[in-house]
């Protein structure tokens, strides 16, 4: 049979072409066949597209295929196939006659050396619609209306921005015509930011284009502003509303509010739209069956279908999957070690179940699990929510589910491990506070049971659950919270420079601390050096990991930090005494006394601590043991100390208050004093207003006192009094080196003496004998009974020809001059003012005033 062929009138036919073969010989099947399409059909104007095989069961004896080998029996046992393919015919004919040419070629016996061929049945039909449907496609550079296009032939439009250039569309004619995604290079962008998506249209058919664009954009932007969350949010509830969801769309939606969840927007004032698109997205997914979940970093739901009258109870809990960055949702098993929440649903609920008819879809239970606590953020002030948040609901509800008779189950597990002694609460989200944006209610939920890793709540209703944290240290903002970080950080550094410097002076030189304020004062600088110390290295030490290293850290800087509370009382204490309580009897080991209380309790009460309560100490990463969580939380304390509250309010601040408050009380007594001893001294002895300010704040900060700051960092002025404190007691070593060694003119002698060549270098023989004699000038020689009394310590105290000398001393007498605020800049071994009857002895001009140990070697530093 032969056709006459006229290539200028040839035209394009297809046909699709379905036979059954009878193949002996050969064993790739698929090959065989394609080889026998080509050898028998003519390629100058047939070509073979889209093959396609289709096994079929072998026509074979069964004992065959028992008893021989299968390449044995492809060799020599007939065997059935079938296959699908389209032809391409050029030329110019009737259908009828191409049609059987083509069944004529087919049906030809087809034989080579190996293999032997025999058509059976030949079915062949032509394909008249071969053309990819219109479409309506929107994307980021335009909206794109594509006709319908035969297959093989390619779509152009004009590109919407720039209509000098054009974007294409193949359309692919196959076994199924369909189009290929469209070429848009050659197209400026329509759509470049997320307000621009404001003009863009949602219809059922441009929905998933939508839904692609909104995650390019949002791919490049780590924060969305309001403008911006409010047209994203607007763009996926309309295409909820349009759209059928399937799974594969909701899976879309659901990353995309995942990438929404975890931005750092503020989410706020969209928390209920957010919580509303989420669960309309639920209610109107399809095309599952029984169940369906979708799991995205951030967030989860589930849609259960159940049969009204068999519904008796539903579990469903979450747990981090194997990568620990996304949660698994279970259903009817039991909660494990590594379970975040678990919701129990009781048989009341079938009570709501929507009536089913003929051809509806049966009652659905819809959970959701969210993953970022900051998209619920209440009015709280001493309260922040210390769980993960999950809802259930039911769709479509016949009545309102609340006061139910029986109970919710919810059990949550807490972000950051709990104290017994922390109070927790059970709440619902309630849309309608704070004016319909949403905030936390505990109307019908109650505790149930508590732990330090989970709380289980009860409640009758459904909606959106979590647990309150009262929060006894109340948490700051991010920005001010940074700031004083780095003011703490760097004052603590420039701290423990200076006071390495303190320690280092009046350690190597021995006449500055031969008397008792300024031992008192070595160790009041080496307490707060290893205080700064540990605190610096704090969070690089937690940062290893290794727990029995972080509780030796915590106990070490809560040491170092009441010794530095204890030293500071102990300031006070020496003050006390030389002041105001004078004894008559000399006290042994003055100093040996003092150490022992000062670094001695502080052990006492650590030690204390650790035997009552080990896990007191330690940091928010070692307390949470599950082996499994979902790493999506990233604010955790990285920081070595008191986790619990009861020992840190009566072994911390119980303390503090004590020893501040008697600090506060010796401040105001030396205050008085003062103010006595000025009322009765010289008119031109008087010192100025500058000096008496010195004196002031060298006693504030040497006293502690600017720690009393710390307590009152609350309300209004909170912030402000938070500045001041970490700035002042940061900075409080390098105040003690200002006051005690730089501006203390026998610490600069030593200096000059030990450290300075040249002419700075001061000759110790000369300045220091000098001052010597001077204060055995200022000495009476024969003092009455009871006119020197000697006070605590008095052996070290009355030591006059070592710490106190100075240059600056005049040569007039000063026996009798009342000291003013600036003696306190110089030493802290206080006079006592007191009246007497004078002695024979002792200066005329004097006689009124005794004077304590020591008084001679401070009233020297007055002569000027």
């Amino acid at each position: 049979m032969t056709i006459a062929t006229h290539p200028e009138n040839v035209s394009e036919l297809y046909f699709q072409v379905k036979v059954n073969v009878s193949i002996t010989g050969g064993c790739d099947t698929e090959q065989i066949l394609r080889s026998w399409l080509n050898n028998s059909l003519p390629n100058n104007f047939m070509t073979v597209l889209e093959f396609q095989l289709v096994p079929k069961a072998q026509r074979n004896h069964p004992k065959l295929q028992s008893e021989y080998p299968t390449r044995v029996l492809a060799y020599t046992v007939p065997r059935r196939e079938s296959c699908i393919f389209q032809v391409q015919v050029m030329m110019q004919s009737d259908i009828e006659e191409i049609e059987n040419l083509i069944q004529y070629i087919l049906q030809k016996p087809y034989e080579n050396e190996s293999i032997s061929i025999r058509t059976e049945d030949i079915e062949i039909s032509q394909i008249l619609s071969f053309k990819c449907n219109a479409e309506i496609r929107q994307t980021l550079k335009g909206l794109f209306v594509w006709p319908e296009t035969s297959g093989g032939e390619t779509a152009n439009q004009t590109c919407p921005k720039n209509p000098d250039h054009y974007a294409t569309r193949h359309c692919k004619g196959m076994l199924n015509t369909h189009w290929m995604a469209p070429v848009l290079e050659d197209c400026a962008p329509v759509v470049e930011t997320i307000p621009d998506l404001y003009h863009v249209s949602v219809t059922a058919d441009s929905a998933r284009d939508v839904v692609d664009m909104i995650e390019v954009l949002l791919s490049n932007h780590s924060t969305l502003n309001y403008e911006e969350l409010a047209i994203v949010l607007n763009k996926l509830q309309d295409i909820i509303n349009v759209s059928v969801v399937t799974p594969e769309l909701g899976q879309a939606l659901l990353n995309i509010i995942s990438n929404i969840l975890k931005s750092e927007s503020n989410l706020v004032p969209f928390t209920n739209n957010i919580l509303n698109i989420t669960e309309a997205m639920g209610d109107r997914i399809v095309g599952y069956e029984g169940f369906s979940t979708l799991v995205a970093p951030a967030i989860g739901i589930t849609v259960v279908d159940v049969v009204p009258g068999e519904f008796n109870s539903l579990m469903i809990g979450v747990a981090s999957d194997a990568t620990g960055k996304k949660p698994e949702i279970f259903i009817n098993r039991y909660p494990l070690n590594s379970t975040l929440a678990f919701i129990s649903l009781p048989s009341a609920l079938q009570h709501c179940f929507p009536q089913r008819g003929p051809d509806q879809t049966p009652p659905r239970i819809q959970f959701q699990f969210y993953a970022i606590a900051s998209l619920f953020k209440g009015t709280q002030m001493d309260q922040t929510l210390n769980t993960f948040v999950v809802a259930a609901s039911v769709t479509n509800a016949s009545c309102p589910i609340k006061d139910l008779e029986e109970d919710i189950e919810v059990t949550l597990q807490h972000l950051i491990p709990n104290t017994p002694y922390k109070q927790v609460e059970c709440v619902y989200w309630n849309f309608n506070k704070n004016n319909g944006q949403g905030g936390w209610d505990n109307y019908g939920c109650r505790k149930y049971n508590s732990s330090s890793y989970y709380t289980t709540c009860l409640c009758d209703h459904l909606t959106h659950f979590g647990v309150l944290l009262d929060v006894a240290r109340t948490q700051l903002d991010p920005a001010n919270e940074q700031i004083l970080t780095i003011i703490t950080y760097l004052g603590c550094g420039v701290s423990s420079l200076f006071l390495g410097i303190t320690v280092l002076t009046y350690t190597a030189f021995e006449k500055l601390r031969r008397d008792y304020p300024s031992q008192i004062l070595l160790n009041l600088s080496l307490a707060l050096l290893g205080l700064n110390l540990v605190f610096l290295v704090n969070s690089w030490l937690s940062s290893w990991g290794l727990y029995p290293l972080c509780v030796a850290v915590a106990s070490t800087l809560h040491y170092f930090l009441l010794a530095s509370f204890t030293w500071m009382g102990l300031e006070a204490v020496n003050m006390y005494f030389a002041l105001v309580k004078v004894f008559n009897a000399y006290v042994p080991s003055y100093m040996l006394k003092f150490c022992l209380l000062g670094w001695g309790l502080p052990l006492v009460i650590c030690i204390l601590v650790l035997i009552v309560n080990r896990e007191a100490y330690g940091s928010h990463i070692y307390t949470d043991t599950s082996s499994s969580t979902l790493q999506l939380l990233d604010n955790s304390d990285n920081f070595c100390w008191l986790q619990d509250d009861v020992t840190f309010y009566v072994s911390v601040v119980a303390y503090a208050v004590f020893i501040f408050l008697f600090n506060t009380g010796v401040f105001v007594v030396v205050l008085i004093q003062i103010r006595r001893m000025r009322a009765n001294s010289p008119a031109g002895t008087r010192s100025g207003v500058m000096q008496d300010l010195k004196g002031v704040a060298s006693l504030t900060l040497l006293l502690g006192l600017t720690w009393t700051l710390g307590f009152f960092s609350w309300g209004p002025g909170r912030i402000v009094l938070l500045y001041l404190f970490s700035g002042l007691n940061s900075l409080q070593g390098l105040f003690i080196f200002f006051f005690h060694c730089l501006m203390k003119e026998n610490v600069r002698k030593q200096w000059r003496i030990h450290l300075c060549f040249g002419r700075f270098r001061l000759e110790e023989h000369s300045e220091w004998s000098n001052s010597a004699s001077i204060g055995a000038q200022a000495k009476p020689k024969t003092n009455p009974p009871g006119a020197l009394r000697p006070s605590v310590g008095s052996t070290k105290s009355s030591s006059t020809e070592s710490t106190s000398a100075s240059s600056n001393y005049s040569q007039r007498d000063s026996s009798c001059k009342r000291p003013d605020l600036g003696l306190f800049m110089n030493s802290l071994a206080l006079p006592q003012a007191q009246r007497s009857p004078s002695g024979p002895g002792g200066p005329p001009s004097c006689r009124g005033v005794s004077r304590t140990p020591g008084w001679r070697n401070h009233m020297l530093h007055q002569q000027e």
